[in-house]
């Protein structure tokens, strides 16, 4: 399976479990070849029946389109193309960048709008994230205001990454979770933590 089969496997997986509802979110993966280019998810798709024609070969240099995993003709990338791009660009071991919708992380952002961070701390899980290897431990993971300016968002994140504020990922108030690996196995497993520690935080607030 090469890196834009692996995707579309991650993506279905993501989807059926509900953190892709809709055409909602995006991901992407270095596609292997030495040339400095990304798969990204075709902007308006259904990430749970993606093909390959839905995959566009990104430059990350530049930014452009320059084709497709599949045969189709070239289409529209992802509305947050320029999120995805900042991460290579800011730390060039990121293999895979996954964004999705997922409601923990989307309901914990407007429960409390006045925060700027969410902080995860004394969980097990925590040691599934890279250069973790104690629960006992604290993850922030940052909170970036919902915009349609995503070239100022991107600027606001690349600030917080040169600053090491953004080691594990990121949320978007209202919106969604970020995360990323080396690889996109590692990318998976961070996603897949994140995602059920914010599940526990949400479960805890609510009955406390």
């Amino acid at each position: 399976m090469d890196a834009a089969d692996a995707l579309i496997a991650v993506a279905a997986r993501l989807a059926a479990a509900g953190n892709l509802p809709a055409t909602s979110g995006n991901l992407s993966v270095r596609t292997g070849d030495p040339d400095g280019t990304i798969w990204l998810t075709r902007s308006g798709r259904d990430k749970g029946h993606l093909v390959r024609d839905d995959l566009l070969r990104v430059d990350v240099g530049t930014g452009e389109v320059i084709g497709t995993a599949g045969t189709a003709a070239w289409g529209k990338p992802s509305a947050e193309t320029g999120l995805h791009l900042q991460r290579y660009r800011a730390v060039p071991s990121t293999g895979a960048v996954l964004h999705v919708h997922d409601p923990a992380g989307t309901a914990l952002t407007m429960a409390a709008p006045g925060e700027e961070a969410l902080v995860l701390e004394g969980y097990e899980l925590l040691k599934a994230l890279d250069g973790i290897a104690t629960h006992a431990t604290r993850v922030t993971l940052p909170v970036f205001p919902n915009t349609q300016d995503i070239e100022a968002l991107a600027t606001d994140v690349d600030a917080a990454t040169r600053d090491g504020r953004v080691p594990h990922g990121y949320l978007i108030r209202g919106h969604g979770l970020y995360a990323w690996g080396d690889t996109l196995a590692d990318a998976s497993r961070h996603l897949d933590a994140l995602l059920f520690l914010l599940g526990v935080e949400l479960d805890r607030r609510r009955i406390a």
